[in-house]
């Protein structure tokens, strides 16, 4: 088994950390990750904190081992307050919280009075240095090839050795690009002590994607992704990475209609959250579960640009493993080289 210092920090077995893909990271492939030694992350998937606590009791239920829940600190437009998802995953005592695209120092003090670890999730060095400073134990720096929303602009290669310099002794997962055991062994070397993977677990039986969703995935090269704000009703101009579909390449050259939240938009579908049905209107960003329905070609396919890696539908703890063992194999491999 590949351990590092991270291991130790967040008490699992394997530096694989699931990214909390929203409504596609449930509890059933954040507990198949835990239980491969990895940590699950939920995400909160704009859940009002009843639900959310619902979840977070479900995934207890699946794994006796660490997992964390995902939660934006700001963006989305929620009816409740971000406090009250921190609460809930407080007052659950979930082992890790993992914050993103917010200042996470209000938290950070809550969370360890409660015995609870917080990753945050960064895009840049000033944002790393902003949440050593807000005492987080962790953090994961995201390169612009990731897959969903993109808090920076630089690439995963270039930016992960920057943080690790600029935040050290600090531990720092690598995110961004990363789909198999060569991209593990890459983050290794750049100084992370693990990576968060996501585009990857979309194709696995556990993963809450829509049939359609997971199909794209495999059948999709690297080259056919898109760095854009088209998705953004309900989370105007926020940059996220997505499959080029021919609904997307249509849109892009007005991609900022999809920021102005119109009154007119047309319905092309509907889907479930938090058991409730819930319509979707042109441009909403919510990636297609198998509740959805209607014009699911219309729908937002988020994911990274590893997509060419994906090439075959695999269950998440195969993922988890295969990634160690080929991990471990090339490092041997590189060290008989020297």
């Amino acid at each position: 088994m590949l351990r590092t210092p991270l291991c130790q920090v967040l008490g699992i077995e394997a530096p694989i950390l699931a990214a909390p893909m929203g409504f596609i990271t449930g509890p059933e492939l954040a507990a198949a990750i835990s239980n491969s030694g990895g940590l699950g992350i939920i995400s909160f998937s704009g859940s009002p904190p009843p639900v959310l606590r619902k979840e977070i009791r479900r995934l207890r239920s699946l794994t006796s081992r660490p997992f964390g829940v995902g939660v934006l600190l700001s963006g989305p437009h929620l009816s409740f307050p971000v406090q009250a998802v921190v609460e809930v995953c407080l007052e659950e005592r979930v082992p890790v919280l993992e914050t993103f695209w917010g200042d996470p120092t209000p938290y950070v003090s809550q969370a360890h009075a409660a015995g609870v670890k917080v990753i945050d999730q960064v895009g840049s060095v000033a944002d790393a240095k902003r949440a050593v400073r807000a005492g987080v134990d962790a953090i994961v720096a995201q390169g612009v090839e990731a897959g969903g929303h993109v808090a920076g602009e630089v690439t995963t290669m270039a930016l992960v050795p920057r943080v690790v310099d600029a935040v050290a002794p600090l531990p720092v997962v690598a995110a961004g690009g990363i789909g198999d055991a060569r991209g593990l062994v890459a983050a290794l070397a750049l100084g992370a002590q693990g990576v968060m993977i996501g585009t990857r677990l979309i194709a696995t039986p556990e993963a809450y994607a829509h049939p359609v969703y997971k199909q794209k995935i495999l059948d999709a090269t690297e080259d056919q992704t898109v760095r854009t704000t088209l998705f953004g009703y309900g989370w105007p101009n926020a940059p996220h990475r997505t499959l080029r579909t021919p609904f997307v390449e249509r849109w892009l050259p007005e991609e900022t209609r999809g920021s102005e939240q119109r009154s007119d938009e047309p319905r092309i579908g509907e889907t479930k959250i938090g058991g409730q049905p819930v319509p979707l209107l042109r441009f909403m960003g919510f990636p297609p579960t198998p509740d959805a329905s209607g014009d699911l070609e219309s729908m937002d396919f988020l994911a990274g640009q590893s997509v060419g890696l994906v090439q075959a539908m695999k269950p998440a703890a195969d993922v988890v493993h295969e990634l160690i063992e080929a991990a471990c194999r090339l490092i041997a491999q590189l060290a008989e080289n020297r």
